[in-house]
C-alpha cells in the first residue's frame, strides 16, 4: 500500500516496543525464526530494535521510534500494532483496530482512496 500511494500519502512506522521479547511474552514462532530480542533498556537499544524490525520486515518508508516513556504508545493505544490514517488537517480519519488481527488493509485502502477523492 505504501508503494501504491507513495506519491500522495506519507507512510510512517512508529516503533513502540518489542511485542515478544525474550524477557517478556516470547512466542514459539520467534524462537523458531531466531527473533530473540530483550526489552530495550535504553533508547539506543530501542532504536536498534526498530532498525532491525524495519530491515527484517522490508519496510522502506520512514521509521520513527517512540521514547522510553512510551508517549506515542500510550496516546495512540498502539501496542502491539495499529494503523491510523491522518488527514492533511491533522485529524484522525481512520483508527484501525488493535493488530495484528485488527489490521484490515481493505478498510485502510478504501479510506485513503476516499480521502484522496478518487
Amino acid at each position: 500500500m505504501a508503494k501504491k500511494y507513495q506519491k500522495d500519502v506519507e507512510f510512517l512506522l512508529v516503533y513502540v516496543r518489542e511485542a515478544h521479547p525474550v524477557d517478556g511474552w516470547q512466542v514459539a514462532q520467534n524462537e523458531k525464526e531466531g527473533v530473540l530480542i530483550e526489552s530495550a533498556k535504553t533508547y539506543e537499544q530501542k532504536d536498534e530494535h526498530a532498525t532491525s524490525c524495519a530491515r527484517n520486515l522490508g519496510i522502506t518508508f520512514t521509521t520513527l521510534v517512540d521514547g522510553m516513556d512510551n508517549t506515542a504508545e500510550k496516546a495512540y493505544t498502539a501496542w502491539p500494532d495499529r494503523y491510523y490514517l491522518v488527514g492533511t488537517d491533522g485529524r484522525i480519519v481512520v483508527k484501525g483496530a488493535p493488530g495484528p488481527a485488527g489490521f484490515r488493509a481493505a478498510v485502510l485502502d478504501t479510506a485513503i482512496t476516499k480521502l484522496l477523492g478518487r
